[in-house]
């Protein structure tokens, strides 16, 4: 917790082990399971992979959210049930929802792999109403020459997803949400947007200052709804995913890559990875992650 009155949580991600790849995890937390919508929060790396190596998310389903995934370096070859074959590459969005059921795989790619790679980035899920949860499995890609851009006064801001800062990205959201990535000059200012209900800011790089109080890289700052305020980048300036929506329409049983409303829907999805009833990735159907506690 914070001294600052603005903030009413600090949260710091747990570090994972994903397709060979470390991850830390900032959502969902103890304290606090969705800021808005977004109910997993991943930060990827950075982190280096030798000629050769690279990452290798075997296919894997989703129900009862949408996936979204940013780059800041590298790349990672999407492909799933739908028939979608993507590479994404740094300021690019891809938004997968799952909704009734999907799978999908993450990988390198074979060229990334002939040489040595970095790779850095967001992952998050956003988990969708309860009147969209069984809604049909959807992909979209968006260039990061499709986003809305601002440059002012030392600050760049990229809108990801959603509105905010008078500007709406191109992407189809299933409920009202805000999504940016902002880079700040030292002693550069960037306000939260006032008409979401929830809001937080992921320090990606560098630090920032709120109400007299810094914080560095690796914390999500979950602030209070209703106040009018701004992060000033420290003298190393900042890197900053902002995030946050309306409040969700209650809460949600999350098991391992399923989001629902519904306990019984959970189990389902369980049953049904078990028993092969989801669809398969084309180009990339000889190998799946088993269910945890599932031998493969």
């Amino acid at each position: 917790m914070s001294n600052a009155s603005e903030i009413k949580l600090v949260l710091v991600p747990r570090a994972h082990d994903v397709g060979g790849f470390e991850v830390r995890r900032a959502l969902p937390a103890r304290e606090r399971q969705m800021v808005g919508p977004f109910i997993f929060f991943d930060q990827m790396g950075p982190g280096e992979f030798l000629q050769g190596a690279g990452l290798d998310v075997r296919p894997h389903p989703h129900i009862g959210l949408s996936t979204v995934t940013y780059l800041f370096e590298g790349s990672i070859q999407h492909r799933d049930s739908l028939g979608s074959d993507q590479p994404i590459v740094p300021g690019d969005v891809n938004w997968m929802t799952a909704g009734q059921g999907i799978v999908h795989s993450e990988r390198s790619s074979a060229e990334s792999r002939r040489q040595r790679r970095s790779l850095a980035g967001i992952q998050s899920w956003v988990a969708l109403p309860k009147t969209a949860e069984e809604t049909a499995p959807g992909f979209a890609h968006h260039p990061g020459a499709t986003l809305p851009l601002v440059q002012d006064d030392g600050l760049t801001l990229r809108l990801i997803a959603g509105e905010g800062w008078g500007l709406r990205a191109p992407v189809s959201v299933s409920s009202p949400l805000f999504y940016a990535d902002a880079q700040l000059a030292p002693g550069a200012r960037v306000p939260l947007p006032a008409q979401h209900e929830e809001r937080a800011a992921y320090v990606v790089a560098g630090s920032v200052t709120v109400a007299g109080d810094t914080f560095e890289a690796g914390r999500m700052l979950v602030f209070r709804a209703g106040d009018a305020l701004a992060l000033e980048a420290g003298p190393q300036g900042a890197r900053l995913l902002l995030l946050g929506g309306a409040t969700m329409d209650g809460p949600r049983h999350i098991f391992w890559n399923f989001v629902s409303s519904s306990r019984e829907r959970i189990e389902q999805a369980k049953a049904d990875w078990q028993a092969g009833r989801f669809a398969r990735v084309p180009g990339d159907a000889q190998e799946f992650i088993p269910l945890p506690g599932i031998r493969a």
